[in-house]
């Protein structure tokens, strides 16, 4: 139970409380001395769970406060130096008197202030200034849960096994892929889960094909698989390569080399079973040569070729180089002489593949009006994500973007930017594959359960789809890369990073120096300035480092104030964040690291490090030595996010100086890109399952930044609205 409600409080800010039969409830001191240190790292707990926790042993409740105020520590980064307002809890606690005076403010907190939308004070301003007509309990509650940088405190929620098992599904049930947490987290889950939860976690169909032999291969490892069950989840030669990639460690997308682990005997024939009945076995197989010839060595398909023919005869095109003119060899011939009428009857069999060779095909510029035609017939066998990106890229086709960013599949917080130099196509033919999409998306949702009255909040427009979680690292709140996040009041931002030598894999790292810098650029992305060891104020910018720690055998960590106004006064707008591994050390290879932002009222106000000011922090692990985690844009007061990394140039010293051609593509890339966002994925459910209100209070169902369905459920999103 601990290691699912680390997971569930992490990802849904929940927890399961099991019952028990108590003589008496725990004392208010008790329960009002723990919210207080919960309060100080940026939480407080709903009514229903307060309530839960009063019906606790003394024992019961100290061991989950004992894990929730560890949990919460690693989630904002307060872990590494922290000590709570009460050190000494259980211990110690507070008086009677305060303790009451505390609880009721926070209980009045919990009822009220965090489950009612905030309304407009409507009254002058004068009126407003002079005199606070609020009860005593909210006013007490500002006093002792709000420090004076304090943020307004996140909600933790009473959970259910239920629910958890529903979060958990609908992680495997995502369409698209999972990120390296996400696969930590569900490993996790299915190595405790008992026999009888295995059915209540596995959905009939994973639509996704890397998380078909990630989740599968995970159930072999935990001997929990019943392959008459899970043997429908495998329709080709590459789903049953991705479970054996998984089953090794190895890369599911199948985008690195893997080295195949030995099988037993049973295991091969297993794999060799689900082969079998796969189509298109050889020229499935072709596209993958030599993954399946390195494969094959572990198979020994050979000693089976009896029981199964087909695989014998596909190992043997694979190993030998046996010619064999299939569908991709008759596709890459027609776009050769450029026949279009081929090329549509050919794709026409795949429409993935027609969806993915959509523009190429356009570009031929014969017979528009009939590819256009030709794609609306197929357009409702296109996966949803793929449908999305299709009418995302032909809405916006004719804008023209300077540069084109692209995400290596597999490789972790890694991007290239490009010029674009798309051939033109007409502006009609755009808006007809886009219209295209859209009946094929409504008439697709209009199959799911109806949801009454809608309200999409128009903010859901700086919001990213969660198309891929791949290469997404592991943060407090994770979004999709180039959602845009509006900033805290306060007009200072404190970047702080985080990070520890050590062992690792059993070779101890030596000295790391890891250097936060913070780059600023005007309006079109002319260098303006930066801050970082080699340059540790800005007299103009009102921004200072804390200063070059160059080794961090206990952990080490640097901070950035930037005073905002004064960068924007000067003609700046875009703040690039970035982490340089000035020893050279991956980020991988360290035993922890990560970077996070705080909002202040102004330069160098509070505690240097507040944990209930953290607005975001994000764990950096990907096999790259510069990382940037997010972009400011100061003039329109937002944080976008990031979560990319770029590989070393040889030729520059690892600092910030020898990076920026880099940062200016990414930064440009990112600031400048389209992808499907959340506002335009809502309308199209709500076109299809019910009515669009456009007031709250109107509404049965919500979708908004901070209520309903937000941006930050990515498991339900990816499960529920992408199918």
């Amino acid at each position: 139970m601990m290691i699912y409600n680390t997971i569930y409080l992490r990802r849904a800010g929940k927890l399961i409380l099991e019952t028990e039969e108590v003589e008496e409830q725990l004392p208010t001191a008790y329960l009002a001395t723990a919210m207080k240190n919960i309060a100080a790292l940026g939480y407080t707990c709903s009514k229903p769970l307060l309530e839960a926790m009063r019906q606790l042993s003394k024992a019961r409740f100290e061991t989950i406060y004992a894990q929730l105020v560890n949990d919460l520590r690693v989630m904002v980064g307060a872990h590494v130096d922290y000590a709570p307002l009460y050190p000494g809890f259980p211990e110690q606690v507070m008086q009677a008197d305060e303790a009451e005076l505390y609880w009721q403010a926070i209980y009045h907190y919990a009822t009220h202030t965090m489950w009612r939308p905030e309304r407009a004070d409507k009254r002058p301003a004068k009126e407003r200034s002079n005199h606070d007509e609020r009860p005593v309990e909210a006013r007490a509650a500002d006093k002792l849960s709000h420090p004076s940088e304090s943020r307004r405190p996140k909600l933790i929620e009473l959970g259910s096994m239920a629910d958890f098992h529903i979060l958990i599904r609908q992680m495997i049930e995502a369409n698209g892929a999972l990120s390296s947490a996400d696969k930590k987290d569900l490993k996790a889950v299915l190595r405790l889960a008992a026999p009888e939860d295995i059915d209540a976690l596995l959905p009939e169909r994973i639509p996704f094909k890397e998380n078909t032999g990630f989740v599968v291969a995970a159930l072999l490892k935990y001997d929990k698989a019943d392959m008459k069950r899970l043997a429908p989840y495998f329709k080709t030669a590459s789903d049953v390569l991705r479970m054996a990639a998984a089953w090794s460690e190895g890369d599911v997308s199948l985008a690195e080399p893997c080295r195949y682990r030995s099988f037993r005997r049973r295991e091969r024939r297993l794999l060799l079973g689900l082969l079998e009945q796969c189509g298109s076995l050889t020229e499935d197989m072709l596209r993958h040569r030599e993954r399946w010839v390195r494969l094959g060595e572990r198979l020994h398909p050979s000693e089976y070729k009896l029981r199964y023919p087909r695989c014998q005869e596909a190992f043997e095109h694979v190993r030998n180089h046996i010619p064999y003119a299939g569908f991709n060899h008759r596709v890459e011939l027609a776009f050769q002489y450029g026949d279009v009428w081929r090329l549509i009857e050919l794709l026409t069999e795949r429409p993935g593949e027609f969806a993915r060779r959509l523009d190429h095909l356009l570009r031929l510029r014969e017979d528009e009006e009939y590819v256009v035609l030709a794609f609306a017939e197929i357009a409702d066998r296109v996966a949803t994500p793929l449908l999305l990106q299709v009418r995302q890229h032909f809405l916006h086709r004719h804008e023209r973007p300077r540069l084109r960013i692209f995400f290596p599949k597999g490789v972790v917080s890694r991007a290239y930017a490009i010029p674009n130099r798309l051939p033109y196509i007409p502006e009609t033919v755009c808006r007809g594959i886009a219209q295209a999409c859209d009946q094929a998306l409504i008439g697709r949702f209009a199959e799911l359960p109806p949801l009454g009255r809608i309200y999409v909040d128009p903010r859901l427009r700086s919001y990213r789809v969660p198309l891929s979680q791949r290469s997404a690292s592991k943060s407090l709140h994770t979004l999709v890369r180039g959602s845009r996040i509006p900033m805290d009041e306060g007009d200072t931002i404190r970047f702080f990073t985080w990070w520890r030598e050590g062992v690792v894999a059993g070779k101890a790292t030596g000295r790391v120096d890891i250097d936060l810098s913070a780059v600023m650029y005007d309006e079109h992305w002319n260098y303006v300035e930066h801050i970082s060891y080699t340059h540790l104020r800005s007299a103009a910018y009102k921004s200072v480092h804390s200063g070059d720690i160059v080794s961090a055998p206990h952990g080490a960590s640097e901070f950035i104030d930037l005073h905002l106004p004064s960068i924007v006064s000067y003609g700046g707008r875009y703040v690039v964040a970035t982490l340089h591994s000035f020893t050279s050390h991956p980020y991988c290879d360290l035993p922890e690291c990560f970077v996070g932002w705080m909002m202040r009222r102004k330069p160098g106000s509070g505690e240097i490090y507040e944990p209930s000011t953290v607005a975001n922090k994000i764990d950096i692990a990907a096999d790259t030595q510069i990382a940037i985690p997010v972009i400011l844009d100061l003039v329109e007061r937002t944080v976008i996010w990031a979560d990319l990394a770029l590989t070393r140039d040889p030729g520059h010293h690892n600092n910030v100086e020898g990076h920026q051609k880099g940062m200016v593509l990414m930064g440009q890339a990112l600031t400048t890109s389209r992808g499907p966002d959340l506002y335009d994925l809502f309308l199209l459910h709500a076109a299809a399952r019910g009515e669009l209100v456009y007031t709250l209070s109107e509404a049965d169902t919500i979708y908004a930044v901070d209520r309903g369905v937000t941006p930050y459920h990515t498991e339900e999103i990816m499960a529920e609205y992408l199918r």
